[in-house]
């Protein structure tokens, strides 16, 4: 077990622990929690080694393995599945055995090395590694393409893997999602369920905590608190505590100003002095509550949008996709992702975008915030339209040398230049009072952002959002630096908004409570989903479930084979069959929908109909037979996809 016994860990000048004990028992899994710069990646700096205690006694059992995300960067042109196979410590320390064995020509070392190298598992490491590397959410074309041909994020997915393939008793994870979408996530959540050695992981999901840990570490006031359970019970237990706290403090500061009130009324006179003099006595030696210190809160609102157009877009068989590079030979063909979309997004929509890795969540939303050209088709935007867009990248887009007050005042003078400014104050001051709403006050209106966390960042991006009064919210994984506070403050002011939201996140908290309906980009198309979060990770389990029998499949000896006579093809992989009935059911309930709005209105055309009203009722008319040869088109492919996958 790992014992902490009056444990003093200081970081410079700051106390972060101050005399704390636990202990942890083996096989738990274990959330460390607590406000940001508590001490939380300190606390696992003493766990691997790199921090000693200041003071106090601490101990991890010398023979126990441990498994951790190394933080830096990969730069090597090794091939991504070799690279998680490296991770394996066993495996690599057998086979250099091996190595020694063979080359000082020892029978028996040969022989228990080879025994040993079986044992570590050298015959499915690769199916093993790569079976990591997918359900991460890489394609299988990507199975070999050197790591440094991946960006960022992709390469701490790939030293993720690489933790996870080494052999541990001992797991140690620092934000392991910061930079997973939610099919990875989930998938996740599913491997560390069955991870049998203990775990601690830090993290600002509280429904990743909840499925993945069953003892919450807390970390306040420089002290560390066992309690028993996932996240939301250690909330409920936390919640308990704080208020039989403050009524303690509150009874006690009651007694305290009585026994003050009695000594100030008869110190002076002779005959109570001794009975005054106890009481002071019994003041000093009273051992004084602290008052509750709750966490400082975070809470902000969208404003009321200025106009709400009704629908805010529609879109009429738009394909979405990227442009060839400037590079490119001429007449080289546009990249297109997603295909043939036709949809309207209305007022007051609460939209969750849903989909796997690559399908084209990120290139939908970016086509819809203008950032891409759509490849065809037609977006009408409705009048008055104003879009606020959170990018996956919006962070890099800030400029590190300049401050918040520089950032607000350059898009204050950008929109004023656009005759986009409708009635926000915009002298230095009121920017100055803005920005204090979101934690921005005194020198760090100053600070250099490049300076700044990516907490900080986020929430500048969110505020220059805010200042702009938006009518259609765009946020594309809007969390991934924020803390707990943060996240429910954003859920809370998303909710409180009154416009159109469309969100894609791997936070699936935030997802249940703001999105009221799902739209599932996959397979080059946009259809509804039909169904809830819980539905959409069985779905996305048994996606990840098909693919590790596909590589077990292309693994074994019959699967080589067939490769090797099919001229080395792919497997085919047929597409679940329940989705494909779902979104067919969803098609023909559209098409009813449709069918009986045509009727509608070509029975009110054939009505006297004032003239101004001819031409919006012919253009919607348009819309919905176009609408309806879309759908007519899908449903046939979705008939055809259903007769393949029963056959």
């Amino acid at each position: 077990m790992i014992t902490l016994k009056n444990v003093t860990l200081r970081r410079g000048a700051k106390v972060l622990l101050d005399n704390a004990s636990v202990t942890l028992n083996p096989g738990e899994k274990v959330g460390l929690v607590g406000r940001n710069g508590a001490g939380k990646s300190s606390m696992f700096a003493l766990l691997d080694g790199s921090l000693h205690e200041d003071a106090g006694d601490y101990n991890v059992p010398a023979q126990w393995r441990m498994g951790q995300v190394a933080q830096d960067m990969p730069e090597t042109s090794q091939g991504a599945t070799d690279f998680v196979v490296d991770g394996d410590t066993r495996l690599l320390a057998a086979q250099a055995e091996v190595v020694a064995a063979e080359a000082g020509d020892d029978g028996d070392r040969m022989a228990h090395a080879y025994m040993e190298l079986q044992d570590a598992g050298a015959h499915d490491a690769p199916a093993r590694a790569q079976a990591l590397i997918l359900g991460l959410g890489f394609k299988t074309t990507e199975l070999d393409n050197p790591v440094n041909s991946f960006s960022g994020g992709w390469r701490m997915r790939l030293q993720l893997a690489r933790a996870l393939m080494c052999p541990s008793d001992l797991l140690l994870l620092d934000e392991p999602t910061n930079h997973l979408d939610l099919d990875a996530l989930v998938w996740l959540e599913t491997w560390l369920k069955r991870y049998e050695g203990t775990m601690l992981v830090i993290s600002h999901d509280r429904e990743f905590l909840d499925a993945v840990t069953n003892v919450t570490l807390h970390i306040d006031a420089a002290k560390l608190l066992r309690y028993t359970g996932n996240y939301s019970k250690f909330e409920d237990m936390r919640a308990e505590q704080m208020e039989l706290q403050q009524n303690a403090f509150s009874k006690q500061q009651d007694k305290i100003a009585h026994l003050q009130k009695f000594i100030a009324r008869f110190k002076a006179k002779a005959s109570k002095a001794k009975q005054a003099q106890s009481r002071v006595k019994a003041l000093d030696r009273m051992e004084k509550i602290a008052p509750l210190l709750a966490e400082a809160d975070f809470s902000f609102e969208f404003r009321e949008p200025a106009n709400l157009p009704n629908p805010m877009l529609s879109m009429h068989g738009v394909s979405f996709g990227y442009p060839p590079p400037p590079d490119a030979p001429a007449g080289t063909a546009p990249t297109v992702i997603v295909r043939n979309v036709s949809r309207s997004v209305l007022a007051g929509q609460r939209i969750g975008i849903l989909g796997a890795n690559g399908q084209g969540k990120s290139t939908l939303v970016k086509t819809v915030a203008r950032t891409l050209a759509p490849i065809g088709g037609e977006i009408t935007e409705g009048k008055g339209l104003n879009i606020g867009y959170f990018a996956q990248q919006e962070l890099d887009v800030l400029r590190p040398a300049d401050t918040p007050l520089d950032h607000m005042i350059t898009m204050v003078r950008e929109m004023g230049a656009a005759g986009k400014i409708a009635g926000q104050a915009t002298r230095e001051q009121d920017l100055r009072s803005f920005l204090g709403n979101f934690n921005f006050s005194g020198d760090m209106v100053k600070q250099a952002v490049g300076s700044m966390s990516g907490g900080e960042k986020a929430r500048l991006v969110l505020c220059m959002i805010v200042w702009q009064r938006p009518n259609l919210l765009l946020l594309d994984e809007p969390t991934n630096h924020l803390d707990l506070a943060t996240r429910e403050a954003l859920g809370m002011a998303l909710n409180e908004f009154e416009g159109t939201v469309m969100l894609v996140s791997h936070d699936r908290a935030l997802l249940r409570s703001v999105c009221d309906e799902f739209w599932m980009v996959s397979h080059g198309g946009v259809s509804p989903f039909d169904g809830d979060l819980d539905d959409y990770q069985r779905y996305l389990l048994d996606e990840a479930k098909r693919q590790r029998e596909a590589i077990k499949q292309a693994a074994s000896p019959a699967g080589k084979a067939a490769a090797k006579a099919d001229g080395k093809r792919a497997p085919k992989v047929h597409q679940p069959k329940v989705p494909l009935r779902s979104e067919l059911d969803q098609v023909e309930l559209k098409m009813k929908v449709l069918n009986g709005e045509g009727a509608a209105v070509e029975s009110h055309l054939s009505t006297a109909v004032r003239p101004s009203e001819i031409a919006e009722l012919g253009r919607r008319l348009k819309s919905v037979n176009d609408e309806l040869r879309h759908l007519e088109d899908r449903w046939l492919e979705l008939s055809a996809q259903l007769d393949a996958v029963g056959a």
